[in-house]
C-alpha cells in the first residue's frame, strides 16, 4: 500500500564509484583535457542534459509557472509513481513539496535501493519518465525532481564536501584536477561548492562521461606603462 503525504523529504543514496579513492583524477596523470565547453553547468541550474536547464530543450517563450501549476504537477507525478510502485509490488510513502519554482516528489521506504540503481542511474531514468507523464497531461515541460530514499540529499552533501576538498587542494598546489564522470545534478553541486571556495570549475566531455574540472584562479596580468 502506498501512502501519499505532504511532508518534505528532498533527499539522495550511496556515493558513486570512483576511479580514485577521493573521486578525483590528477590532471598530470592524464592527457591534456579535451576542449572544455564554455557552457558551464552552473550557468543553467541543475542541468539534466546538454541543452537547457533540467534536461529540457530551450523554449523560446516559457510560460511562468504558478503555485497551482506546481501543485498539479506534484499530484500527477505522485499518482504516476504510486502506479509504478504498485506494479513493482514495492511499499513506499510519497511526499510532495516545492523547492523554489520546482515541484519535488520523494519516495521513502525501507527497501527502495532498486529504484536508485548504481550511481543513481535508475533514479534518473524514473525522473525522466515522471516528467514525460506530467507533460502528457499538462502539455508543458516539467522540471519536477524525483528523489528516492533520500538519495539526492545525501549525495548532495557528499559532493559538496568533495568539491570543497578538491578546490582547496587546487588552490594550494595550482594544479587543475579532474573529477570522475557525474550526472548533471552532481556536477551542479560540485560547481557550487568550488565557487563557494573562490575557484573556477568547468565541465568537459560528452554525456555520460561528462566531468568537472577544477581550475586554479587565473593570475592577474600586470601591464607596465612606458615611462616617458
Amino acid at each position: 500500500m502506498v501512502a501519499v503525504t505532504g511532508d518534505d523529504n528532498s533527499g539522495a543514496p550511496a556515493p558513486t564509484d570512483s576511479s580514485g579513492t577521493d573521486g578525483t583524477i590528477a590532471a598530470d596523470d592524464q592527457a591534456a583535457p579535451e576542449v572544455v565547453t564554455a557552457e558551464r553547468d552552473e550557468e543553467l541550474p541543475e542541468r539534466d542534459e546538454a541543452g537547457s536547464a533540467d534536461g529540457e530543450a530551450a523554449e523560446p517563450d516559457e510560460v511562468a509557472v504558478t503555485p497551482a501549476d506546481l501543485e498539479q504537477e506534484s499530484e500527477i507525478a505522485a499518482d504516476y509513481i504510486e502506479g509504478l510502485l504498485d506494479v513493482a509490488d514495492l511499499d513506499g510513502d510519497i511526499d510532495m513539496d516545492v523547492e523554489g519554482d520546482r515541484p519535488v516528489v520523494s519516495v521513502v521506504g525501507a527497501t527502495l535501493s532498486e529504484l536508485v540503481g548504481p550511481r543513481g542511474e535508475v533514479l534518473e531514468a524514473l525522473q525522466e519518465l515522471t516528467r514525460l507523464a506530467v507533460h502528457r497531461q499538462t502539455g508543458t515541460r516539467s522540471r519536477i525532481m524525483l528523489d528516492v530514499g533520500g538519495y539526492r540529499a545525501r549525495r548532495r552533501q557528499e559532493l559538496a564536501e568533495l568539491g570543497r576538498q578538491v578546490a582547496e587542494e587546487v588552490g594550494r598546489t595550482g594544479v587543475p584536477q579532474r573529477l570522475d564522470a557525474m550526472t548533471p545534478f552532481e556536477r551542479k553541486v560540485v560547481h557550487d561548492a568550488v565557487a563557494a571556495v573562490g575557484l573556477r570549475s568547468e565541465s568537459e566531455g560528452e554525456e555520460p562521461s561528462r566531468r568537472v574540472v577544477v581550475l586554479p584562479v587565473e593570475e592577474a596580468v600586470v601591464v607596465m606603462e612606458p615611462q616617458g
